[in-house]
């Protein structure tokens, strides 16, 4: 099975705080399953962390792909096809961000792990990853 990374999930694995519940904590920490993080998720951070509202510990062009490499996190490019599938969803979530992770989970045929109650008003499988 492939599991794709909401933003927030991921930032959560990656951070001091315990936020995840236990079944996403095992499955990150599996090592066997398919991880993916969105171009998407990179974008949403790099410019949360140019406009202040985020703090990492290092910029996110050295700490995002510095992460991945450490969960074995692989990446997901934003397509055509992801930005085509957009214009299907229902206008029930308004994060540009989030709804392209939305359109990437369903046409890949993935996972998405979030902690967005507004995720499962959509025809996406989610696994709930907050506490």
């Amino acid at each position: 099975m492939k599991y794709l990374l909401d933003t927030g999930i991921f930032l959560w694995s990656v951070g001091p705080v315990g936020k995840l519940n236990q079944q996403a904590q095992s499955l990150l920490a599996d090592g066997s399953q398919e991880i993916y993080l969105s171009a998407a998720s990179s974008w949403e951070i790099s410019i949360k962390f140019a406009l202040g509202k985020l703090r990492l510990p290092e910029a996110p062009e050295r700490f995002i792909p510095a992460q991945m490499l450490i969960g074995g996190i692989r990446q997901l490019p934003i397509t055509h096809y992801h930005a085509l599938e957009v214009g299907k969803l229902d206008g029930h979530h308004n994060d540009p961000f989030d709804r392209i992770l939305i359109a990437q989970a369903r046409r890949e045929e993935m996972v998405l792990l979030t902690s967005d109650a507004l995720f499962s008003k959509y025809d996406v499988e989610t696994m709930w990853c907050g506490k």
